[in-house]
């Protein structure tokens, strides 16, 4: 099986370029209070400390120990396959990967020299530096596959919701992860795109794996939902009536990996080897889609019908400003960010 080629990256008939004529909403949203609060737990933490800390110390072996901030997903496949590939290694490091609830307990955890590296969605990331976290994005983390009716993303309800496209979607009630985010930003985006009014959306906060359920008992009328739980809730009877990711834009980063600048400037030699084992990583997950399925058996639990079944991210190692910029540019227009975010403040 060979790797899938990189999708268009003209984004002439994307979402966003049809939803820039659209306007901003009226109502504008507050930043997530996660966030926030993650942003003063880290600005305290760096504004506590006496100076920069040392660097690692070599450990077994000459390797420098790293210890690496993941979340239980799907999206974070490639970096275990790479330190079970021995990528890290070769690298000269020595890799811990520790896994937490998500981007808010990860973001002040690299910020305070917790950990030297971390995983979080790109919106989260251009959050968190827009509050003034010193945080810089070394690697992409995934991507949409960008094709409609296959990715691992997507909006679902059930055959008989009377929710039949995105447009529908407005005046019913949509659960997310997570609000302010980049779930209600992309789906907001394609309900406009759809000439519906994403203003009239009722998005409600929930866990992925409660969707599935909440949705088949009528408790939210759609569900944005990622997978293994969007393979969960088709194979429930729940149908797509959007692929929000892929029609966003067809080449669509959602997550990254990044540091601290105190790490870049204290420990450069670290980081550079970290960033090349894992670049690394992401092309051999890419070209070997079986293997990357199979590594999720060591640190999820997931049903091997399911596993089977669902589709998996896109990896790529390269890193484009434009793909930080259309979520920055999505996150103004529907509230997130009351001023343009400087996403070259992210960038390497």
């Amino acid at each position: 099986m060979t790797a899938r080629s990189g999708p268009d990256r003209s984004r002439e008939n994307t979402v966003l370029g049809k939803n820039k004529v659209a306007g901003k909403l009226a109502a504008r949203r507050t930043v997530p209070a996660a966030v926030a609060a993650a942003a003063a737990l880290a600005l305290a933490a760096c504004s506590g400390s006496s100076g920069d800390p040392e660097p690692a110390a070599s450990g077994d072996g000459g390797l420098t120990p790293v210890t690496v901030g993941v979340i239980p997903i799907v999206d974070v496949a490639p970096v275990y396959l790479g330190v079970e590939q021995g990528f890290f290694e070769d690298e000269g490091l020595d890799v811990t990967l520790e896994l937490a609830q998500g981007g808010a307990a990860i973001v002040p955890a690299v910020v305070s020299g917790e950990y030297e590296f971390g995983f979080s969605n790109v919106t989260s990331l251009l959050l968190a530096s827009q509050q003034g976290l010193p945080l810089k994005v070394v690697a992409p983390g995934n991507l949409t596959t960008g094709e409609v009716g296959k990715d691992f993303a997507a909006v679902v309800a059930m055959p008989d919701s009377g929710i039949e496209d995105a447009a529908d979607l407005a005046g019913k009630t949509v659960a997310v992860n997570t609000l302010n985010n980049i779930g209600d930003t992309t789906v907001s985006a394609v309900v406009d795109a759809a000439g519906g009014d994403a203003s009239k959306v009722e998005f409600v906060e929930m866990g992925f794996p409660d969707m599935p359920a909440a949705v088949e008992s009528g408790q939210v009328d759609a569900a944005w939902i990622l997978e293994p739980h969007l393979t969960r809730a088709l194979q429930s009877g729940a149908e797509p009536v959007s692929w929000n990711y892929a029609e966003v834009d067809p080449n669509l980063l959602i997550a990254a990996y990044f540091t601290s600048e105190q790490q870049i400037a204290k420990d450069p030699e670290t980081v550079d080897a970290f960033t090349a084992a894992l670049k690394e990583s992401l092309s051999y997950a890419e070209e070997h889609p079986d293997e990357t399925r199979a590594v999720l058996d060591s640190y999820t639990e997931i049903d091997p019908a399911v596993k089977d079944a669902m589709v998996m991210p896109r990896f790529t190692p390269d890193l484009d400003q434009a793909q930080l910029q259309l979520l920055a540019d999505l996150g103004e227009q529907y509230g997130i960010f009351e001023e343009p975010v400087d996403v070259s403040a992210l960038m390497p």
